[in-house]
């Protein structure tokens, strides 16, 4: 399902819910050059959230224009996945825990 006014959802992964929303569009940055689009994640009722950035498009860096971004439930909930495999606890506090997906979306 692609979310394309609000970039915001709700997806089941393994019977768990998680909330998810844009966060930053790909941009650039005088510092950093472009940078990718970024999602939250929280596990509903939980209070750990995690931001999933992700790289930015190579259409931008070859000087081409932005386009569509391009999110739904599937690459949401493998984002989800990577983020618990990689160690995310949504139950556990804290500060947002940060996750960079490669260009493979890994």
């Amino acid at each position: 399902m692609l979310q394309s006014q609000n970039m915001s959802g709700i997806v089941d992964v393994d019977g768990f819910k998680y909330e998810w929303e844009l966060r930053r569009e790909p941009r650039w940055s005088d510092d950093e050059g472009w940078r990718g689009m970024a999602i939250a994640l929280m596990q509903v009722d939980m209070q750990r959230e995690a931001v999933l950035e992700f790289p930015a498009p190579k259409r931008l860096m070859k000087g081409l224009p932005r386009g569509r971004l391009h999110m739904n439930d599937a690459i949401v909930a493998r984002g989800v996945r990577a983020a618990l495999a990689a160690g995310w606890e949504p139950a556990s506090r804290g500060r947002p825990v940060i996750f960079t997906v490669d260009a493979d979306g890994n």
